[in-house]
């Protein structure tokens, strides 16, 4: 029933928030909805074994309302869980037309990224993949930049390929069941032959390498991070790219093991490619968006060149990362929006500074920039020391290569700190405030995740160790 409720709340309370009056009553019924879901989230976490939920949906197809949290799951409805009350948090002040509107579609994409990551039965699965994403076109349409309809529509284009394959995909392996059911166990089950494993492993892996994205399937992101409304780009990048990670790791690799092991050269040679790529394009960058959307694509580019390692530290690794890097981006984009809503501007070639009239935010700036470059100490380090260990052990070179990548993150990450709280003040920054009581208080909890994690991340471990052990007892 745990599980239930944790996509129930958001949905419901979504659901409501659309008939609610315009102003602070929306985003105040939005932000103690999400108090609760992460409530019930932790009683999950804190909740020992697996735990799911099972009822009848649709029996002539096969296909039942089939919910399961384990480790991983748990990670990752807590993840989504922490992050809505600190978006809410953060842009509490921040004024939306139809604010009842806004917040009820937020609502609804926290109820479809919880059902993608509980669950188990592949109808539902891409029910709740698509409620997850459906909300975010009309909220990057309605509510985002001056060319958000064109940058929408490349969004749109993008992600209905994706899930067109994907339910392609989908009904070839419902058909190839023994009992012609959607439950993943019999989706597990299903034997194929060398070239049907192949071409299911691509329709699958397409489909979710778009939602990461990873190169070359990346075009979409920065345009959409950039254009979106910053709250949903917290969403779409905190937690939003993590339904693909997810997917590949709980769909593809017990699946397809045979296809993902042949294909793994390819895909770690192509993450490493959008990682080194990525890298170079933040350097170059002077909107604060645009470098927090391509250092991102590194990122994951790292995650998903880890999966396919067959290694089990690697994995552990991702498993970390994938909770670190959704509260550190969050943090980044925080400090982004606080910054153009003061000043008016993202350009860092128009900031300098900024220590000086706002302290408070510098230091947590740094925090969140040291985060990023996976300091030790920092939550992201153990997670990306893990994966270089598994990619390590998988190839010496390739690693290597990949890890230039740390380089070049220093590079963009300190860069972009130096230019925006360091240095002379001028006409645009005179005007600068320190951060506001509610940025403040998402900020330093951000900071604690980031702290706590970082000196002890034996927690995020215990948690998804079964999972992880599970998916290399199938293989």
């Amino acid at each position: 029933m745990i599980t239930l409720l944790l996509i129930l709340t958001p949905l419901v309370a979504g659901l409501i928030a659309f008939v609610l009056k315009q102003g602070n009553s929306a985003k105040t019924f939005a932000l103690l909805a999400s108090i609760a879901t992460l409530a019930i989230a932790l009683v999950a976490v804190f909740t020992p074994g697996e735990i799911g939920y099972d009822a009848a949906w649709l029996n002539n197809l096969g296909s039942r309302i089939t919910l399961k949290a384990d480790g991983m799951a748990k990670m990752l409805s807590l993840l989504t869980a922490v992050s809505f009350p600190l978006i809410f948090t953060a842009v509490y002040n921040n004024e939306y037309k139809n604010s009842a509107s806004f917040y009820g579609l937020m609502l609804l994409s926290q109820a479809g990224l919880m059902g993608v990551f509980l669950a188990s039965d592949a109808l539902l699965f891409y029910f709740f993949w698509e409620l997850a994403l459906i909300p975010v076109y009309f909220l990057c349409s309605i509510w985002g930049g001056e060319k958000r309809i064109a940058v929408t529509f490349k969004f749109f284009v993008y992600t209905f390929i994706g899930s067109l394959l994907m339910l392609i995909g989908l009904l070839f392996m419902y058909f190839n069941t023994a009992d012609q059911s959607f439950s993943l166990q019999s989706f597990y089950a299903v034997k194929l032959t060398a070239q049907q494993e192949t071409l299911m492993f691509w329709l699958f892996f397409i489909a979710f390498a778009i939602k990461m994205p990873i190169f070359p399937f990346h075009t979409w992101q920065p345009d959409a991070y950039e254009q979106s409304p910053t709250a949903t780009t917290m969403v779409m990048s905190g937690i939003m790219v993590k339904m693909g990670v997810y997917a590949v790791i709980r769909w593809i690799l017990p699946m397809f093991p045979n296809a993902a092991a042949q294909s793994a050269n390819l895909v770690i040679i192509l993450s490493i490619i959008g990682m080194i790529y990525a890298s170079l394009i933040a350097i170059r960058q002077d909107d604060i968006k645009r470098m927090i959307a391509y250092s991102s694509i590194a990122h994951i580019g790292l995650m998903s060149a880890a999966m396919f390692t067959n290694n089990q530290t690697a994995m552990d690794g991702v498993m970390i990362q994938m909770f670190s890097h959704g509260v550190n981006v969050i943090g980044l984009w925080i400090i982004a929006d606080l910054i153009e809503k003061q000043l008016g501007t993202r350009n860092m070639s128009q900031l300098g500074g900024l220590a000086q009239k706002a302290p408070v935010m510098a230091i947590l700036l740094v925090v969140m920039a040291l985060a990023n470059v996976a300091l030790p100490l920092t939550n992201a380090f153990i997670g990306e020391f893990l994966m270089f260990n598994g990619l390590f052990q998988y190839n010496m070179v390739m690693a290597a290569i990949a890890g230039i990548s740390i380089i070049l993150a220093a590079v963009y990450t300190l860069n972009m700190v130096q230019r925006v709280i360091y240095g002379e003040l001028n006409v645009i920054t005179e005007k600068a405030t320190d951060i506001p009581l509610n940025v403040k208080l998402a900020l330093v909890i951000i900071t604690l995740l980031v702290l706590v994690f970082g000196v002890f991340p034996q927690p995020l471990l215990n948690l998804t160790g079964d999972s992880v052990s599970a998916l290399f007892v199938k293989k």
